[in-house]
């Protein structure tokens, strides 16, 4: 124990120094610029290897705003263009449906011609072979099926020959001859609880009738009869009857 005191505290103890002391705020301080310097030195390592590699930032910058000036000059384009799209579509559906109802009526209208230079035909062959005065007659009969099922129109011409006929005045009837669940029936036009109820007639010369009947669609429709009335009278002055086509 005593050499280790005379070594601890004798001529060969190991020196004693004394440093003045320094915070850590000042030395951090000191060394901070050695960390900037380092730190600058590393930033500039970086850009001169990108340089060197071919990569420069100001140009990629460039080349990315570019980028997305086009990006933004596409969409307002894509939109546009869209726009456009949507009015065409638009006027598209309008053209189409101008041209469908333009061909309906160039149908209606083709139609009507066709039934009138069958009635200008018609008409001169009456004139030709005239009647007896006052006599009635049904003429150019039509029954076909409209395109709702069970649904038929009927189409005629009621003529009164004679120059010198009098004003008819009437009414006409529709009796549908039909099977039914397995049984023969008939159904007549214009339908009501009394069935009397009959569609008017009052001309001189000549009147189309035109009329449509609907018929249950699980009904077989025989034939058609048409009945004309004159005012005042029950017993029918005219009877045709005609079938499906």
């Amino acid at each position: 124990m005593w050499r280790r005191a005379r070594r601890r505290f004798g001529i060969t103890a190991p020196r004693l120094s004394v440093r003045a002391h320094i915070p850590w705020y000042l030395r951090w301080s000191m060394m901070l610029p050695f960390v900037i310097g380092a730190l600058a030195l590393a930033w500039w390592a970086y850009g001169s290897g990108l340089e060197l590699a071919g990569f420069h930032r100001g140009e990629t910058e460039q080349e990315l705003a570019l980028l997305r000036q086009q990006v933004i000059e596409l969409r307002g384009e894509n939109l546009s263009l869209n726009d456009r799209v949507v009015q065409a579509e638009r006027q598209l559906q309008i053209d189409q449906a101008s041209n469908q109802e333009t061909s309906k009526q160039l149908k209606n209208l083709t139609e009507e011609n066709g039934r009138l230079q069958d009635d200008l035909a018609f008409f001169q062959n009456l004139t030709a072979t005239r009647g007896k005065e006052g006599e009635l007659g049904l003429h150019k009969l039509r029954l076909q099926a409209d395109t709702i099922p069970g649904e038929y129109r009927v189409r005629g011409l009621l003529v009164q020959s004679g120059q010198r006929a009098k004003d008819f005045t009437g009414s006409f009837q529709i009796v549908a001859s039909v099977i039914e669940a397995g049984k023969r029936t008939t159904r007549v036009f214009p339908q009501d609880e009394s069935g009397n109820a009959q569609f008017p007639l009052a001309f001189k010369y000549y009147q189309r009738v035109e009329q449509t009947i609907q018929l249950p669609t699980d009904a077989q429709l025989l034939e058609v009869q048409i009945r004309i009335f004159e005012q005042g009278t029950r017993e029918a002055r005219l009877r045709q009857a005609i079938k499906p086509s």
